[in-house]
């Protein structure tokens, strides 16, 4: 009888960390059916093949899970390769050099993250009060250099004027998105992916819908101001809240980027 040993255990966390990304990132992008499909048919496949030992059904579905590998890589094309930037992201290597470092308390830590998020959150405010249109992109661990190349270069600190100016109806960066990294606005009158979700209301326009396209391809934070409502919209993770208070906003935005 063979032992159980330290790698068997390794083996068994590794897979199961594994099998929780895959849900999670699933559960995010609205496809979790899919990945309970899945399930269903590797169980159905290893009680054939294996249990059973029922050999023509077992060939058949080898073939089928060599020809599905494939598929699932294309139809999910977008979460592997957020998976890969995540992963690769010089920043979540950046962790491993805070464990050596001084730390401010987390309470200091957290009013400092508050109060550099006050300038965007008075900007959407003011611009919901005069139904100015806005589209605010927030990075977080995942860098967004190659959104930022798709728009206009500023790299000037966030500024609540500065920003209402940029997305003044007569500002020719008015429509496309703003990036902010590292308490800069690095650009203005972005291209974002553009969300083709089914389940969208109607009554949202092109600057939800790529809000919420951005935080399905990236872990970014993305704000939206209606036009046509003066709503103010957050999306994340694939997710998105719309008409949130102004009290609600705020909370939720220092959540998301503390």
């Amino acid at each position: 009888m063979e032992s159980f040993g330290i790698k068997d255990a390794l083996d068994i966390v590794l897979v199961a960390s594994l099998l929780y990304y895959l849900y999670r990132l699933m559960k995010e992008s609205g496809t979790i059916n899919i990945f309970f499909g899945v399930l269903a048919f590797i169980a159905v496949w290893v009680v054939a093949s294996e249990i059973l030992e029922m050999r023509l059904t077992g060939t058949i579905l080898d073939k089928f899970m060599n020809i599905g590998l494939l598929v699932l890589v294309i139809l999910f094309q977008d979460q592997i390769k957020r998976f890969l930037v995540e992963l690769g992201s010089h920043r979540r290597w950046g962790l491993f050099k805070k464990l050596f470092s001084l730390k401010k308390s987390s309470a200091d830590a957290a009013n400092d993250d508050h109060q550099r998020l006050m300038p965007i959150v008075y900007a959407c405010m003011s611009m919901a009060k005069t139904k100015t249109g806005a589209l605010i992109v927030l990075e977080r661990n995942v860098t967004l250099e190659n959104y930022e190349k798709t728009g206009d270069i500023i790299d000037a600190a966030v500024n609540t004027r500065l920003i209402e100016n940029i997305f003044f109806k007569n500002s020719p960066l008015h429509d496309g998105a703003m990036i902010i990294s590292n308490n800069r606005i690095k650009a203005a009158g972005c291209i974002l992916p553009v969300s083709h979700d089914t389940d969208i209301p109607r009554a949202l326009g092109l600057r939800h819908r790529s809000a919420l396209g951005i935080s399905q391809a990236t872990d970014a934070v993305a704000i939206v101001v209606s036009e046509e409502t003066g709503n103010i919209s957050l999306a994340h993770r694939g997710n998105l809240d719309i008409n949130l208070s102004n009290t609600d906003f705020e909370q939720k935005l220092s959540s998301l980027m503390a």
